[in-house]
């Protein structure tokens, strides 16, 4: 799949088949920023090597089975099958600053989190750099417009899939890749303290956002199970460690469930949890799942005004696509019901 290859790995790919090097330019350009779902497109290479091509490679584009808009045509839900047969999920979300695209980094997920439908089938398989750049391609072809941030936000846990998402991110941000800037792209972790610890010595720039859901450690364990391998105390320090690397701000996942994380006892818990740490807390209003216990807290502007009050900068974040099942916390790989 020519998707996963390299510019290297390109260049070599020429090379065995008698062409030149600024042949593999022209190549990457067709895969990796205009597009292209086949080679009958790449209209600059000679149509006796695009019928090379068609014998030793594939693209690996996968295609739109499913495509479902909200009600307020502010959230748009793909739903994409690879070759092999597998199907992920990724939302375009439209802002007044641009166009997110929210990308899975997993078939699956087999993090258990309680609160989220992605993990209830277990982990199918990881996705391959090119597999997740697969998704903004195909997005970006049916839409016909650009894609200015992303998020690995949807099926799995991005550090779960460290080497292909860091193979991903440095695709997306190349000059031969679509050049997102890193400042816009946004990476999002159950907490998983290597992988945090690993992108802090990367020192890339960019956004990222840890799910902390609960205060203490006994209700963190309860709503999530990777926190009994990487409690709280841990975790803090790997965001301390990652902040005083990076110098950028963390943002924590905090999704109020009614009568479960939602009290001023909680918020006061949190405030002593986050306080002095340079971060920001994303208030998210839970979207319910059919096999989830869990209903939508309504205290979500008491709960922001009690962290504001503690020192720490929090917002509610305004919630996308609840009735698509494109919001956070729904997607599942699946069509509509």
């Amino acid at each position: 799949m020519l998707l996963d290859y390299h510019p290297e790995q390109l260049t070599e790919l020429m090379r065995s088949m008698g062409q030149p090097d600024y042949r593999a330019r022209q190549l990457a350009a067709w895969l990796f920023q205009k597009m292209a779902a086949g080679f009958e497109e790449m209209r600059d290479l000679p149509l006796s090597l695009r019928r090379s091509l068609q014998e030793v490679a594939v693209v690996g584009q996968p295609v739109v089975v499913y495509r479902q808009v909200s009600s307020q045509r502010e959230a748009e839900k793909f739903l994409l099958q690879y070759p092999d047969g597998q199907r992920v999920e990724c939302v375009l979300m439209t802002y007044r600053h641009g166009r997110s695209l929210c990308v899975s980094t997993q078939a699956g997920c087999r993090m258990g989190c309680r609160l989220c439908a992605s993990t209830l089938g277990g982990l199918a398989r990881n996705l391959s750099a090119g597999e997740i750049f697969g998704q903004l391609a195909a997005v970006t072809r049916e839409k016909q417009l650009p894609v200015t941030h992303l998020v690995l936000m949807g099926s799995g846990e991005p550090l779960d899939n460290l080497e292909q998402v860091e193979r991903f991110l440095l695709l997306v941000t190349s000059e031969f890749g679509p050049q997102i800037s890193w400042r816009r792209i946004t990476v999002s972790t159950c907490g998983l303290v290597p992988g945090i610890l690993a992108l802090a010595r990367r020192g890339w720039p960019l956004t990222l956002a840890v799910s902390l859901h609960a205060p203490d450690d006994q209700l963190r364990s309860q709503l999530m199970p990777v926190n009994k391998k990487y409690p709280l105390p841990e975790l803090m320090g790997a965001c301390r460690e990652y902040v005083r690397s990076t110098g950028r701000r963390i943002t924590f996942e905090y999704t109020l469930l009614a009568g479960v994380n939602d009290t001023p006892a909680h918020a006061a818990a949190l405030v002593r949890l986050l306080k002095g740490l340079l971060c920001h807390v994303n208030l998210i209003p839970y979207n319910e799942v059919p096999e989830r216990p869990f209903k939508r807290s309504r205290r979500m502007q008491e709960f922001c005004r009690s962290l504001k009050l503690g020192g720490v900068p929090a917002t509610v974040r305004r919630s996308l696509g609840g009735d698509i099942d494109a919001a956070c916390g729904q997607l599942r790989r699946r069509g509509p019901r």
